[in-house]
């Protein structure tokens, strides 16, 4: 049966595959902590993309008793392909999925202390969609743009006419889960000129909400992240 929670429902803790992923914190104006992983790879960045999880949306980066860093992602599209985000002029922050917006300002703040002048995009995908869709207008002009990826069906009806910060709809023309229908991220590209990339292919396996199926980009991840990437740069 088709689940609702797509793309993160069994959550996986693996330590770090890649040297450029390190433990990163940002720090909300309370003090509280907003822990993130961030990726580099080796570049000077001018771009920043915060990346978080559909499903559950629950990572929990930290460091283990024997030193590693782990989290949780259950092969999550976005998160499994942080390192190409990654390439060229690029960081990736991997972090929980939130609607809250001082826990995205608190990334923000400490990605632009590292990297002074960096343009800072949040990027959702399924029901982390339902994240950037609520962000969007409380963090308008704050950050430089939002991508709403295999968007919940909710994205219809997402105008973003009037805002400064831009908006991206990606979405794969063959995904067949049933709460991230395509055909409803077009009608926001339609009505309300919504910018849209439209990938078709890859492969399925499994669930049709999971990670591996259509709906995770599976076996089209570079392709898509380099047009999210390639869209991102195109703003200057």
């Amino acid at each position: 049966m088709k689940r609702l929670l797509c793309g993160l429902l069994v959550l996986l803790f693996s330590p770090a595959a890649w040297a450029g992923d390190e433990l990163a914190s940002g720090k909300m104006a309370d003090g509280t902590p907003v822990p993130y992983v961030l990726t580099t790879g080796g570049g000077a960045p001018a771009y920043a993309v915060i990346l978080m999880p559909g499903g559950r949306g629950i990572m929990s980066p930290h460091i283990d008793s024997n030193g590693r860093l782990v989290f949780a992602f259950g092969g999550n599209f976005l998160i499994r392909s942080r390192s190409i985000f990654a390439e060229g002029p690029f960081v990736a922050a991997s972090t929980d999925a939130t609607s809250t917006p001082d826990r995205i300002l608190a990334i923000v703040a400490d990605l632009q202390r590292r990297y002074p002048g960096v343009k800072v995009y949040v990027v959702g995908t399924s029901r982390s969609t339902e994240a950037t869709m609520a962000l969007a207008r409380p963090l308008d002009g704050k950050v430089a743009g939002f991508v709403h990826s295999s968007s919940m069906n909710g994205i219809a009806t997402f105008d973003p006419r009037g805002l400064k910060s831009r908006n991206l709809i990606v979405l794969n023309k063959k995904d067949a889960c049933r709460v991230t229908q395509p055909s409803n991220g077009v009608a926001s590209h339609k009505n309300y000129g919504t910018e849209l990339i439209e990938m078709d292919g890859g492969k399925s396996t499994g669930d049709d909400c999971e990670a591996q199926a259509y709906h995770g980009y599976n076996g089209i991840e570079r392709e898509t992240v380099n047009k999210i990437k390639q869209w991102i740069m195109a703003g200057g």
